[in-house]
């Protein structure tokens, strides 16, 4: 059932994906959780409740599903559905990539970075973010730019700087190709 689930959900026959997983969430299913949680923050096949997506996700997140485990980080880092609450989003962020979550490895550096909800820390930054980078995320290569081009958590690197800030336009990020273009429009690099 979760299969024909998952297809009514991809077929974009929400009201069909809602009813089939409102079925497993009954039976304890753990994804099923998750993609209420889904339904509900979309609005797909429902009323939109971020309330309930949040609750959804947390109940998903909580029987270690990691995509729930990064719905609820972000939710509670942006207050969406809940208080917001930057400490518990760091928890669920760091729940997320213990699971190979690779967006949760980004935005928990993004936590150490700023000291948001955890101690600042630059070296722990900037781990989590070569993790991430490494990974093909390109948020966390032009973060991880950032952090070499102001030798935050590593040695100061001009040249490494760019190369993961090239790496992040590559993949389209849109304030490094800015930031690319200019280099180039200003002599500094040559692409």
């Amino acid at each position: 059932m979760l299969q024909t689930a998952y297809n009514a959900l991809l077929a974009k026959e929400y009201d069909k994906a809602f009813g089939l997983y409102t079925e497993l969430e009954k039976q304890k299913e753990p994804v099923s959780y998750y993609y209420l949680g889904f339904l509900y923050f979309r609005g797909f096949g429902v009323e939109a409740d971020t309330k309930k997506a949040f609750n959804c996700y947390l109940e998903a997140a909580t029987r270690e599903v990691p995509l729930a485990q990064f719905e609820v980080a972000l939710m509670l880092e942006n207050g969406e559905g809940c208080e917001q609450n930057f400490s518990e989003a760091a928890f669920w962020y760091e729940e997320a990539a213990k699971r190979g979550n690779i967006d949760a490895f980004n935005n928990l550096a993004a936590m150490f970075r700023e000291g948001q909800g955890v101690e600042q820390d630059y070296k722990k930054a900037y781990v989590l973010f070569k993790k991430a980078a490494m990974a093909n995320n390109a948020q966390a290569q032009f973060n991880l730019g950032a952090l070499y081009d102001m030798g935050l958590g590593c040695e100061e690197d001009k040249e490494k700087a760019i190369e993961w800030c090239r790496k992040a336009a590559f993949q389209g990020h849109q304030k490094a190709k800015e930031i690319m273009h200019r280099m180039q429009q200003d002599g500094q690099i040559v692409f």
